[in-house]
């Protein structure tokens, strides 16, 4: 009897071992798995909900300044214009290259009066420069050459 026993009690932890290993592996492979979901990467200004809704025309620079904050670059076309620039990207496993979602560039067109005369929404809809606001694609002039080198510029492909 003392011989079954043992031969039993050896089958006993041969059999927790096998599933200690079994469980060890699933969490290797779980921990693996992990590592591999995806990734997304905010670059640049973060618009904040419901932030140009509160910016009508007419609103002063101050204004502009109070609720978007400071803008990433400025140009004085005819007027000043603030530019916010952002670029969302993605990476679907952990090892492998970003991919641009998205891009915008958010345009507050000022007066002389340093009042806000327009606003646009820029961002690529089929390969274009698109308004969001106005849902219209730029004619080519001074405002879209402009436009043109910040989009390229964000585009790191």
């Amino acid at each position: 009897m003392t011989v079954f026993a043992q031969s039993g009690s050896r089958a006993h932890r041969s059999r927790s071992k096998a599933r200690w290993r079994v469980v060890a592996a699933a969490a290797l492979v779980a921990a693996m798995l992990a590592g591999c979901t995806s990734e997304q990467f905010q670059k640049g200004y973060i618009l904040p909900p419901g932030a140009l809704e509160q910016i009508p025309i007419g609103a002063s620079q101050d204004q502009v300044l109070i609720v978007m904050g400071t803008p990433s670059t400025v140009a004085t076309l005819d007027g000043e214009v603030f530019y916010y620039i952002s670029q969302r990207s993605e990476r679907k496993v952990a090892f492998m290259n970003q991919q641009v979602v998205d891009q915008r560039v958010i345009a507050i067109y000022f007066d002389k009066k340093r009042q806000v005369r327009r606003l646009a929404n820029y961002g690529l809809q089929d390969g274009k420069i698109f308004d969001f606001i106005s849902r219209t694609t730029p004619t080519s002039g001074q405002e879209l050459s402009y436009l043109t080198p910040l989009f390229k510029l964000l585009s790191f492909n």
